[in-house]
């Protein structure tokens, strides 16, 4: 793991890297598997530096959404906060989720939103 990896991803790591040699998946491979997989979490969840970077130059892509911090929250914190946003607002957020997580259930929160 690369250095300022929070213990959280540490774990997620060793936990990936072990469950793949037990299950003999990715033979030889499972410690860059498991990196690939915890990196890209980091990247989705703006633990990189260089995601870091973006959102203090205002680059984050969700920085114009209505809910703050949209893309490091999980469908449980988002529902309460969908209540009063109109349906541009409501619309606003089913483009950026379809163009970047598509997470099913924000998908079917937003859609029975709309409809």
């Amino acid at each position: 793991m690369p250095a300022g990896a929070k213990p959280k991803r540490e774990r997620e790591f060793k936990e990936l890297e072990s469950r793949f040699k037990q299950e003999h998946r990715y033979p030889g491979r499972e410690e860059e598997v498991a990196a690939r997989i915890v990196n890209k979490q980091r990247a989705q969840y703006g633990e990189t530096q260089g995601e870091r970077r973006k959102d203090r130059q205002g680059g984050s892509p969700d920085r114009d959404l209505p809910i703050e911090h949209y893309q490091h929250l999980t469908v449980g914190q988002i529902k309460p906060q969908l209540d009063g946003l109109n349906g541009e607002k409501l619309r606003q957020l089913r483009a950026y989720e379809d163009g970047h997580k598509r997470r099913k259930g924000v998908l079917d929160l937003l859609d029975s939103r709309l409809h």
